[in-house]
């Protein structure tokens, strides 16, 4: 089979470990920037270019690792891929729809997925009420565009809520308000999961003096055995993002589990090296499984 990453960091762990498991495989694998793509939007011949010129043909597969940063034009060009009749691990709906966190947030209640009480406004009217909406501090307020922990602040004191909240409005910034779950003292578990299982989990604690426990923001890892409630809803998150491969966030709460966030992209670094599982071998497993000489049907 020939299979492409769509990313911009071939070097980054995941992307080599991806390429790596790919070839183990027999597979070619080719790497493929979608910000040097261009393409040409036909609809008897629809094509990608790269940018010496190349027609982008004979690609069976594409696993998109898209940045959050450049999610627009990265899906812009998976689309086109996928119109061409290439087969995308994860869709360009399902990508854009997860990273949109209102947008997931929304989807995953209508299906009845747990989460903190999340509140969204625009004006600087409501402040007040929007902080009283999600119990008040200390409250979580989160960049909707943020990614690894990135544009996420806590306020201790509603009138430090106050505070951020307006200046990011001011700033024209969408953002979520969200409650703060004191019981999970800092931890959340990254459930990744592929197809409809969970195949690796681990626990992140946030280092002292921080409440995030993303590893990109100083946190550590460790091993965890997942309830079958927790395995359910991460499992259940991935299908209604329609994501073939994500990374699910879970808190643990008094209420049970609540779900944090959805990643359309997981890094595999952290829980590769914690969990001592291949999970880019079990992803180009997955690949080869449902590779139906079409594009991606779910999503």
């Amino acid at each position: 089979m020939k299979l492409a990453i769509l990313c911009r960091r071939p070097n980054l762990y995941s992307h080599k470990r991806l390429a790596e498991a790919a070839k183990e495989r027999g597979h070619d694998i080719r790497f493929i920037n979608p910000l040097s793509c261009y393409m040409n939007i036909m609809s008897t011949n629809p094509e990608v270019h790269t940018k010496n010129g190349e027609a982008i043909k004979d690609i069976d597969a594409i696993i998109p690792r898209i940045g959050a940063s450049v999610t627009f034009y990265g899906t812009a060009v998976l689309r086109q891929f996928e119109m061409m009749g290439v087969y995308t691990v994860n869709s360009s709906i399902a990508i854009a729809r997860s990273r949109d966190k209102l947008r997931s947030l929304q989807l995953l209640t209508k299906k009845g997925i747990d989460m903190p009480i999340t509140g969204f406004a625009n004006s600087p009217k409501n402040t007040k009420d929007l902080i009283q909406l999600v119990g008040g501090a200390p409250l979580v307020i989160k960049l909707i565009e943020g990614t690894q922990g990135k544009g996420v602040f806590l306020a201790e004191t509603n009138k430090t809520a106050e505070g951020i909240i307006n200046a990011f409005k001011d700033l024209k910034a969408n953002i979520l308000v969200q409650e703060f779950i004191r019981e999970a003292q800092g931890s959340d578990i990254r459930c990744f999961v592929v197809g409809d299982k969970v195949v690796a989990a681990m626990m992140r604690r946030a280092q002292e003096g921080e409440f995030r426990a993303n590893i990109h923001q100083g946190g550590t890892a460790e091993l965890i055995e997942l309830t079958e409630e927790e395995e359910r809803i991460a499992i259940k998150s991935a299908e209604v993002m329609g994501l073939n491969v994500a990374g699910v966030d879970i808190l643990r709460s008094e209420n049970g589990p609540k779900i944090l966030e959805i990643n359309s992209s997981p890094g595999l670094e952290g829980i590769e090296s914690i969990t001592k599982i291949d999970i880019a071998d079990l992803i180009i497993d997955y690949i080869e499984q449902h590779y139906v000489n079409g594009p991606t049907a779910k999503g």
